[in-house]
């Protein structure tokens, strides 16, 4: 019983950040039903089901949208839902008969979420675009990686899932929470520029304030520091080192068996490159599971740098229950949590052919209507 229970939601499905905004709500306890186009009777994923994480805890059904019925059937579950994600480029959801304004007037209570890369309208709101892109054009690129090479890209984390479906997400049930007080839906227009934008705000008022530099890997906390940024061990692995306050870092020094007095100073820019190689020939000198061991419990800010197998099988995870194992199946658990009305995956990802007619029924659809539908292949599971 997670603190959504009871909020319905219709998803446009999509790729990457708008199911993943729509998981987030579900594992919430939000009833989500993914909408998936019929393509050439094919509903099979490019991966293993089992693995598509970001349809997990959601129902599916499967809709021919290029058929009149098959429009009317979605806008029928729109129309009794609390919240609409939609993942389409401007105008694809007008062109399907089913914008903002046909919405509303189906369910005025509605909050139609639109995701993004440029936003709805603008000079560049027509075009493709990738989370390289949208962070590429929000200053935020250009700020990662290291000093005299390349920019770095940081996953897909920065645009899509940071300032794309967490967004969406906040605005969503923002406008949710004033919904139920108007009586007014309204439409929430997330766009990952914007929200990259916002992320970036403490570092464009540093740049300003003429505390942030623009060469890439030179400042505080973008690896320039040698006190913020990875070193190599013996085996080849890695420490993430983030011991920005003065007491922090007198401790990992400490621990590190180096002498404060011999080294340069913490925040002496000048000599940045000398500590960083000090403290590389000292980390290189332990594997990093021997670092690992002496950092253990301190308040140094010193951490093994894990890969994606390791990281759930780190005690600090195990003890968190921070990833879920569903038959061999390792996927991260539902977030943040509750003490009172705990969120839970409320099942793998659904498979239309099987989910569709069950949904439809359980979201009021008149079961001749659901059959005729079926025989005429307009929704999955016909024939």
């Amino acid at each position: 019983m997670g603190p959504l229970t009871g909020v319905r939601i219709v998803e446009m499905s999509n790729i990457g950040p708008a199911p993943f905004c729509a998981m987030l709500l579900a594992d919430l306890g939000a009833e989500v039903v993914s909408v998936q186009r019929l393509a050439a009777g094919d509903l099979g994923f490019a991966i293993d089901p089992r693995f598509d994480f970001l349809n997990r805890s959601k129902r599916a059904v499967g809709v021919d949208l290029k058929a009149p019925e098959g429009v009317a059937l979605v806008l029928d579950l729109i129309a009794g839902a609390d919240l609409l994600i939609e993942g389409y480029r401007p105008g694809v959801m007008e062109r399907l008969g089913l914008g903002p304004d046909v919405c509303h007037a189906a369910n005025p209570k509605l909050v139609y979420g639109r995701m993004t890369g440029w936003g709805q309208e603008g000079p560049m709101a027509s075009m493709a675009g990738h989370d390289i892109n949208y962070i590429a054009m929000t200053g935020a690129l250009a700020a990662i990686g290291p000093k005299d090479a390349a920019p770095a890209i940081p996953l897909n984390l920065v645009g899509d899932f940071g300032g794309g479906s967490l967004y969406l997400a906040m605005g969503l049930l923002a406008a949710l929470t004033e919904a139920r007080t108007s009586g007014r839906g309204q439409v929430v227009d997330a766009a990952m520029v914007d929200g990259v934008a916002s992320l970036m705000a403490m570092h464009m008022g540093y740049r300003q304030a003429d505390f942030w530099s623009l060469e890439r890997g030179t400042n505080a906390v973008d690896g320039g520091a040698p006190w913020y940024t990875t070193y190599a061990t013996k085996d080849g692995r890695w420490m993430a080192v983030g011991a920005v306050e003065k007491r922090f870092y007198t401790e990992m020094i400490a621990l590190l068996g180096l002498d404060m007095a011999t080294l340069p100073g913490q925040n002496d820019r000048k000599r940045w490159d000398e500590l960083r190689a000090i403290l590389a020939a000292r980390f290189a000198e332990r594997t990093r599971d021997e670092w690992e061991a002496v950092f253990a419990g301190t308040d140094a800010c010193v951490s093994p740098v894990l890969d994606m197998d390791e990281a759930p099988r780190h005690p600090s995870a195990t003890a968190r229950k921070t990833y879920l194992d569903s038959d061999g199946v390792i996927e991260p658990a539902p977030a943040p949590r509750f003490s009172r009305t705990q969120g839970a995956v409320q099942g793998p990802p659904p498979d239309a052919k099987a989910t569709t007619v069950a949904t439809l029924s359980d979201w009021g659809i008149a079961g001749d209507r659901i059959e005729r539908l079926r025989g005429a292949g307009l929704i999955a599971g016909a024939g």
